[in-house]
């Protein structure tokens, strides 16, 4: 009996390698990136992709234990869920308002310290942004605000408060 469970048990390990999730490798360019609007400096755009790019962009660069399966499953919904909340390579399809709201959570993040995920910076150490990097996101976030203008900052629509309160 329990030499049919191990079978049936490496069966479905084996089975489990054929289901692959899509991948998050979009070939740019990128209309709608950040960058066209928020233009950054390079220390400040070296510090964003290699913390931050892989779960919020639109190109994510895979360890190879993303092959194994259910190890890809699980990073894939995570770099999901990822864009879901922010995507710089979409950032200007966002409303000014959320464009700001967004700005100011990157200034939160990195600021505390909460991003990058623990869960991602144990396996990548250099993601792990050091106080200049930190400085200088901070700088360019502050910079990047102020060329939303006070009146977009205020609209008020329906769909993307409902997003808001979805998200927090």
């Amino acid at each position: 009996m329990l030499k049919k469970i191990t079978y049936g048990l490496i069966a479905l390990v084996v089975v489990m390698q054929f289901i692959r999730p899509t991948r998050n490798e979009a070939a740019g360019p990128f209309e709608k990136n950040i960058t066209k609007q928020f233009p950054m400096n390079t220390e400040v755009e070296a510090a964003l992709q290699k913390s931050c790019y892989d779960c919020h962009s639109n190109q994510t660069k895979y360890p190879w234990y993303s092959m194994v399966q259910p190890l890809g499953w699980w990073l894939q919904h995570h770099v999901n869920e990822g864009k879901e909340h922010l995507n710089f390579h979409e950032f200007l399809s966002y409303t000014p308002k959320k464009q700001d709201h967004k700005l100011e959570e990157i200034e939160e993040a990195v600021r505390d310290g909460w991003m990058p995920l623990d869960s991602y910076s144990w396996i990548h150490k250099d993601a792990v942004l050091n106080e200049k990097e930190k400085t200088a996101i901070i700088a360019w976030v502050k910079e990047s605000r102020q060329k939303i203008q006070p009146s977009d900052k205020n609209l008020d629509g329906k769909e993307e408060k409902a997003e808001e309160d979805h998200h927090e």
